[in-house]
């Protein structure tokens, strides 16, 4: 039961960690606008907030699309900055569902999206400073 008594210590904190995770993507979402990159990448879709919705996120990562994502991460790890490729295939084109018969080209959306989505860092103690040096970073691999 040691696992209980720890999920028993942290369970009142989920709350608070949850909407620091949103501090901090709000904040990358007002710094990509800042620096007018939302018309080059495109961020992760927030559908209820819109309505009005406050817990409607916990953004355990923050996945951004990117056209060249592989050198924009390349360009990141050279800035010291961590970013992650979590998906670099579409379900239908991993081995272990080669029997249901997919081939490249049937699911071009989710092949697009393996080949552009990049997750930058996320924590909730990742600070404004850190956050815009990552959205910097992102600015002057576009402006090459």
């Amino acid at each position: 039961m040691p696992s209980r008594a720890i999920l028993n210590i942290k369970l009142p904190h989920l709350n608070g960690w949850s909407a620091a995770r949103r501090q901090v993507a709000d904040i990358y979402r007002e710094e990509f606008a800042r620096r007018g990159l939302t018309s080059r990448i495109t961020l992760p879709a927030e559908p209820y907030r819109e309505i009005g919705l406050r817990n409607h996120h916990i953004y355990h990562q923050y996945v951004i699309c990117a056209p060249r994502r592989d050198a924009l991460q390349k360009h990141l790890s050279a800035h010291g900055i961590g970013a992650a490729i979590y998906y670099p295939l579409g379900l239908h084109e991993q081995k272990c569902f080669a029997a249901l018969g997919y081939q490249a080209g049937d699911l071009p959306e989710t092949e697009r999206a393996a080949q552009e989505t990049l997750a930058l860092p996320i924590y909730p103690e990742l600070t404004p400073d850190m956050q815009r040096i990552v959205v910097d970073a992102i600015g002057e691999f576009f402006a090459a």
